[in-house]
């Protein structure tokens, strides 16, 4: 007897989507539609005002809202984060909780208007090669191909103005932030690394933040507000090797501590 693999709710009472929930987290993909308030508390702090948002919640434990724009999740948790859920003062509540390093998500539900649960059976791995994911592990195997003395510290690093590809220091010990392209570089790309470097200077002084564009090429565009924004630009061509051989040593250097560095 095949195992029906979709179960759903339209407008849940608080009881059924704790019912909901004892049933279906942690062995189904949960998605929700629902208006609520999110505050991430980390490494850094954030508050997202009331709105309609659509957050997904996998097995694994991977923690996802997304609002109406834009491809990247508004707020996240990667996977092997716990997740925990209560009923307080009629809001259903939801926190998403990393122990290293510390950092909690919490969504604060005042209506959810549809919930998901779906059993998905997916045993497959994609087979990509050339991608940005790709690139960041050939810098990490090899940081010397941004420039001598270059140390790499951290992949997808989260911050209030979005997600740093990679976070790292300079020879000189000044932090440097990667923004890696895989195709030609736009002027998005450009505000993109621009938004990031702000927010770093904010914090530690203009004078210890660099800013790098890594792609195959620029735009005319790009390469003219580079300059503008006193930002740099590496070439840099994403690998065309197996995925395989790109993972080997990689899980050494993935383990380097950034803490210590803050």
């Amino acid at each position: 007897m095949e195992l029906e693999k979709v179960f759903h709710l339209t407008s849940p009472t608080t009881k059924d989507l704790e019912n909901f929930m004892d049933a279906y987290l942690f062995n189904h993909i949960l998605i929700l539609l629902a208006r609520c308030r999110v505050f991430y508390e980390g490494r850094a702090k954030s508050q997202l005002e009331e709105g309609d948002r659509v957050i997904i919640i996998k097995p694994d434990g991977t923690f996802l809202i997304h609002k109406d724009k834009k491809r990247e999740p508004v707020n996240w948790q990667p996977p092997g984060s716990n997740i925990i859920w209560k009923v307080e003062d009629n809001y259903f509540i939801l926190k998403s909780i990393r122990r290293k390093p510390k950092e909690e998500l919490k969504v604060v539900i005042s209506e959810v208007y549809h919930t998901c649960a779906f059993n998905c059976e997916d045993y497959e791995e994609l087979n990509l090669t050339g991608s940005e994911s790709e690139m960041a592990e050939m810098i990490f195997r090899n940081p010397n191909l941004i420039e001598e003395g270059f140390k790499p510290l951290s992949r997808e690093y989260q911050i209030p103005t979005g997600i740093i590809d990679i976070l790292g220091k300079d020879k000189d010990e000044r932090w440097v932030i990667l923004e890696l392209k895989r195709r030609r570089a736009d002027l998005q790309a450009v505000s993109q690394l621009k938004r990031y470097v702000e927010y770093f200077k904010s914090k530690y002084g203009r004078d210890r933040v660099r800013g790098i564009l890594v792609a195959p090429s620029l735009t005319v565009g790009a390469e003219r507000l580079l300059k503008e924004e006193n930002l740099e630009f590496k070439k840099l061509n994403p690998p065309k090797g197996s995925k395989k051989d790109l993972k080997q040593n990689m899980k050494s250097k993935k383990t380097a501590i950034l803490d210590e560095w803050l």
